[in-house]
This record gives C-alpha cells, sequence and structure tokens, in this order.
C-alpha cells in the first residue's frame, strides 16, 4: 500500500539552520520545503498542502505569532512548531493560543525537533481517524430510519426510547432480516454513548475453541497460536455498546461466563488470573425462539432473564405490510436519488401480497435488484418472485399452480440439515464443512430439530 507524502515548511530566515534541518528530516516518505520570509512562507502554504510548519518567532517582514492564523486559514489541519531565541512563558502562551501545537526555545537539539514533528505527525493521524469514525457516526445515526405503517412500530419506538435512556442489557428478537441490527444501532445513537464504540459481532461466526478468546481475550501462551497479549472484544467495546448477535449459538458453557461477566461488570482472559473491571452496554440478538432453546437444554433461563431485562420483538414482515409501501419508497429514494422512477400501483399490490420469508432484508434485495435492470422510469420488482418458491402459497393458488408452497426458513433449515446428515451418513464434520457452519453451530442445531437419529 502507498503511503501519501508528507510537507514539512520551515520558516527561518537562517539558510544553515534552514538546511541542517532539511537533511535531517528529509526522506522518501517526507518533502521539506524552505522559506525565509512570512510572505513566502504563506504563498507555499496557499500552493501546497502543507502538515507541519517550523515557524520562527521573528521574520525579516514579521512576527510568527502573527503568522500562525493565516498558516491554518489555508489549512486548519497543519500543525505549527513555533521557535523562538528568545524564550518567554507569555511568548509560549501566545503562540498557543494563535494556534501553534508545540513550541521550542533555541538551541534544541536535532534529536528534540525530530521527535517533535514526528508526535505532530502522530496528532494528526489520530485526529483524521477520529474525524473519519465521527463522520461514520453521523451518517451511522443519520440513517438509522425506522421505516413502518401505522401502528405497528409504536411500541417498538417506545421500548427503543426506554432502552436508550438506561444501560440496562436489551434483547431483541425476530426472524432473519426484520431489522434487529437496525434497533440495536437506534437504541446506541440514541442513547448517551453516541461518540462511543458501537462494536458487534455473531456468536455463530466462530469456533467454539475460540470464541471465549475473541470475547475476552487472551494471554501470550494462553493455547496453541497465541504468540502475544490479545485484548477480547468486551475491552474494545469498554464504554460503548456491544452487540452479541446470534446469541443462541453461544456455546453452554460460555453462557455461564457470560452471565457472570453480566453480574460482575469485569472479564478474565483466557489463560489470565486477574480480573479487569468493563463498563459495557450489551444488546443481545437472536433469531431463534430462546423460549424454545431452554427447554431443549441449548440455552441458560438465568441468561436469558438477565440478557431480556428490556425485551424488544419485531414481527415479520407478512405480518405488517401495511409497511411495504413506506419501505419500498424509502428504498428507491435512497437507492435512485434524483431520478424520477416510480413504483406503479399494480407492482405494489403484488409485492403487497407476497409473503416475504426473508422479511425487509429481502424486500430491500428486490428493489435493488429491480433498479439496477429497469428501463424506462418504472421498475418491476415483482417479476424478481416467480421462481416458484418465492412465490406466497395464496399467489401460487391464484395462478393455478399447486405443485409449490412456501415453508417457513425454519422448517427449510431443519430439511436442508437433514438431507446433508444424510448425504454425509451422519458424520457431523463433514456435514459442517459442507453447510459451511461450524461443528459447534452444526450439534445445536441438530439438537435443536431433534436430528440425533438422522441418517
Amino acid at each position: 500500500m502507498n503511503k501519501t507524502k508528507r510537507n514539512i515548511l520551515i520558516i527561518d530566515d537562517n539558510d544553515i539552520f534552514c538546511e541542517s534541518v532539511r537533511d535531517i528530516l528529509s526522506n522518501e516518505l517526507t518533502e521539506v520545503l524552505t522559506a525565509n520570509t512570512g510572505k513566502d512562507g504563506l504563498k507555499i502554504c496557499t500552493q501546497i498542502k502543507i502538515d507541519v510548519v517550523i515557524l520562527d518567532q521573528k521574520l525579516p517582514d514579521t512576527e510568527g505569532v502573527s503568522l500562525c492564523p493565516s498558516i491554518l486559514q489555508q489549512n486548519d489541519q497543519t500543525k505549527i512548531i513555533f521557535v523562538t531565541a528568545y524564550p518567554s512563558f507569555s511568548n509560549a502562551v501566545e503562540a498557543i493560543k494563535v494556534g501553534a501545537h508545540d513550541y521550542l526555545s533555541k538551541p534544541f537539539e536535532m534529536a528534540e525537533l525530530e521527535l517533535t514533528v514526528k508526535q505532530a505527525f502522530r496528532t494528526q493521524e489520530l485526529e483524521k481517524i477520529e474525524q473519519i469514525q465521527n463522520y461514520h457516526d453521523n451518517k451511522e445515526s443519520e440513517e438509522i430510519d425506522l421505516i413502518s405503517g401505522q401502528g405497528v412500530f409504536d411500541n417498538i419506538r417506545k421500548m427503543i426510547n426506554l432502552a436508550s435512556a438506561n444501560d440496562a442489557p436489551v434483547l431483541i428478537t425476530g426472524e432473519t432480516g426484520t431489522g434487529k441490527n437496525v434497533v440495536a444501532r437506534a437504541i446506541h445513537y440514541k442513547s448517551n454513548l453516541p461518540k462511543k464504540l458501537f462494536l458487534t459481532t455473531n456468536c455463530a461466526a466462530f469456533p467454539e475453541s475460540l470464541i471465549e478468546a475473541e470475547l475476552f481475550g487472551s494471554e501470550k501462551g494462553a493455547f496453541t497460536g497465541a504468540t502475544s497479549l490479545r485484548r477480547g472484544i468486551f475491552e474494545l467495546a469498554d464504554g460503548g455498546t456491544l452487540v452479541l448477535d446470534e446469541i443462541g449459538s453461544m456455546p453452554v458453557h460460555l453462557q455461564s461466563k457470560l452471565l457472570g461477566v453480566l453480574e460482575e461488570k469485569r472479564i478474565r482472559r483466557v489463560g489470565g488470573e486477574l480480573f479487569k473491571p468493563i463498563n459495557v452496554r450489551i444488546i443481545a440478538i437472536s433469531n431463534i425462539d430462546l423460549e424454545e432453546a431452554i427447554k431443549d437444554k441449548v440455552f441458560r433461563d438465568d441468561l436469558y432473564y438477565r440478557l431480556s431485562v428490556i425485551r424488544i420483538h419485531i414481527p415479520p414482515l407478512r405480518d405488517r405490510k401495511q409497511d411495504i409501501p413506506k419501505l419500498c419508497e424509502y428504498f428507491i429514494g435512497k437507492m435512485a436519488k434524483n431520478s424520477n422512477i416510480s413504483l406503479a400501483d399494480s407492482e405494489l399490490s403484488k409485492l403487497v401480497e407476497y409473503e416475504w420469508p426473508g422479511n425487509v432484508r429481502e424486500l430491500k434485495n428486490v428493489i435493488e435488484r429491480a433498479l439496477i435492470i429497469h428501463h424506462g422510469h418504472s421498475i418491476k420488482p415483482s417479476q424478481l418472485l416467480k421462481n416458484g418458491h418465492n412465490l406466497s402459497s395464496s399467489t401460487i393458488n391464484n395462478h393455478d399452480n399447486k405443485e409449490t408452497e412456501v415453508i417457513m426458513l425454519k422448517d427449510m433449515e431443519k430439511k436442508c440439515i437433514g438431507q446433508a446428515l444424510g448425504k454425509y451418513s451422519s458424520n457431523y464434520s463433514r456435514t459442517a464443512k459442507a453447510l459451511g457452519i461450524s461443528l459447534s453451530t452444526l450439534k445445536r442445531k441438530v439438537k435443536f430439530y431433534h436430528l440425533a437419529n438422522n441418517g
């Protein structure tokens, strides 16, 4: 990856000083420019983006303090290192007041100047990272829209406001694609933590042997491959919000440890002996019925009650079809800004009739695909639904097609796992690999769907 070249400008009337500093600070990533007067220095600042200015207090045509505001007016990210042969506390205070980043008194060691310049570059990098993060935070908070028709989301909005007013754990449930992560972000950005970290981890994305280290961190030598200390996501999210997605996939032995973290507000790294206090707001997300998982003894009831201090359930799109027109309008407006693309009433009727097994996520994808392939000023997303299993049973019956019925995603998953187990003669390792899921996830699914005798 190519690194951006940085520019340093020395504004000083001493040519020997300028050349000495140029020789020391110049390298393949840093260009050092010089100017002997304030006028010439300011001219360079108007022509080139300057990262650091080494500015002398006494110049032939002006004083450095008077030049600072003009330099910063050209680029407020420039770091000014003020140097003077006439040091005094009042000069230092005045330089800082007008925007200088640091202050050095002549004579000084070149190593001291090198360190000061490195610190100025580092400050710039950190400020840029913060600005990018704030930009993303602001964009995300602006884009968190809960689009709905009348009534259905009113209660959810009330629960979001309740959750954002305190730091109690929240459990968000609902089918895949209903918008659980959107609700989680809404809680975060409405709370008093909008500038803090918002991190998400998927509990089903890691092998059972690694998820503990991922969550709580590990000490050097804790296990094979742990070559250095590693902070877990709980530590990284300290002071912010941590979303535990697919919480139902967490191994049972780790559920007890998570319960302890919630109760005691401290964690211990894998292989460590010391406890570290943490302050993290937990939002758990599940697309499976955790109460059923409790009955099947794959989820702890005490953890369930601790996580569901505030419980928000998002109904599937088929139960809130009045939201579909507004959602379509929102997606078209967002994906095709400043266009005259419209959705005909006949098209909208077909979309409302459809059962949407993939919920809002499926609707968004269908609208996006329709926009990509559209011709003229109208789109026909319903054409993307007419492929057998995508049709609702009512739509199929209306078209005298009795061969296919919509089946629930849960039933489809159960059937898929059962077929895979049969194909691989109940070899769990080969089945998990073929399905693209972890072995621990497969075992939990087998137990949940009572497939243990399959094959």
